[in-house]
């Protein structure tokens, strides 16, 4: 018989046992995210941002069916240099280990799975959201509804430009997930600094958001995530001009090819990367490393508290 049960790495299992704190980090980044081979370049530098914080880094993905928190060098090597891996969100999960798939999980499938390990920040780049065009194709990610019942606090850049970002967060609200800025009351746009729309809570410390989530576990009420909208210095954006119009030719060549569901992030995000010659790929390294910077922090004024 098969055991199926999470799979640990040994710095992570030590790490956990100890209640040292700890950054889950997603894998989608690394195969699909990313390309070649500047993604397992980077996987590495966000693990070493989360150690140089004081945190202890545990990517998130599955090797051959087995579903890892802190995967090794090995393991990371694999899944940003293979063909095939698949993209898994928390639906997923039980049939790539039946079917003994490679996959790199969402941040829909990593929040569920860190928390169900007791981790309890985890750092991405930005949230999955509303696709434009959703009032007709229904097309949402699943982000949404699974940080609704996750109780993790996800440091991020916002949710991608790409999408529409006040429907986004609208149902973010309906489904009771808490929004904070660090040290802005606007919501970032991923690439650029301002998405565009307030925020009505902002934090201004690591402490801050830690006091937030002691908060949450002792009312016992909520069960949803805590979004740290963590937005780029403004000389660290992409040129909003140059954001603005590369989104409206990619936004036409997704319409004019057909690309749907899953594949229109990662299409955009190559369309981005070709047409601004590698500047948004500069950009979105400097946010996931941000964010795996804050993430740490956070982690360990949480670990403070405990």
């Amino acid at each position: 018989m098969t055991d199926y049960q999470i799979r640990y790495g040994a710095e992570v299992a030590e790490a956990l046992r100890a209640d040292r704190p700890v950054v889950a980090l997603e894998s989608t980044i690394v195969s699909h995210g990313l390309p070649r081979p500047d993604n397992l370049r980077v996987a590495r530098e966000i693990e070493a941002a989360v150690r140089a914080d004081g945190a202890v880094p545990a990517t998130i993905g599955m090797v051959d069916g087995d579903l890892v928190v802190g995967l090794d060098d090995t393991q990371l090597t694999r899944l940003a240099s293979s063909d095939g891996v698949a993209k898994l969100s928390v639906r997923d999960l039980a049939l790539a280990a039946a079917t003994r798939a490679d996959g790199a999980t969402t941040v829909a499938a990593t929040s569920a799975v860190a928390a169900a390990a007791g981790i309890r920040v985890f750092a991405t780049g930005g949230l999955g959201g509303v696709h434009r065009e959703a009032a007709q194709t229904f097309d949402e990610s699943a982000d949404l509804t699974a940080l609704s019942g996750t109780p993790i606090a996800v440091v991020c850049a916002g949710v991608k430009s790409i999408l529409d970002v006040g429907a986004t967060l609208e149902r973010l609200e309906t489904l009771g997930v808490a929004v904070v800025g660090y040290r802005s009351r606007r919501f970032p746009g991923f690439f650029v600094t301002d998405g565009g729309f307030d925020l009505d809570w902002s934090v201004d410390s690591p402490e801050q958001v830690a006091a937030a989530l002691a908060a949450r576990a002792g009312h016992g009420v909520s069960a949803g995530a805590l979004i740290v909208a963590n937005p780029l210095p403004t000389d660290e954006q992409l040129d909003p001009a140059l954001h603005d119009r590369t989104l409206a030719d990619g936004l036409a060549r997704l319409a004019a090819e057909a690309v749907t569901g899953k594949a229109v992030t990662p299409f955009l995000l190559a369309h981005f990367h070709s047409a601004t010659d590698g500047a948004s790929l500069a950009v979105n390294v400097r946010i996931i490393l941000r964010n795996a910077a804050l993430a740490a922090r956070i982690a360990v004024a949480a670990a403070g508290r405990r």
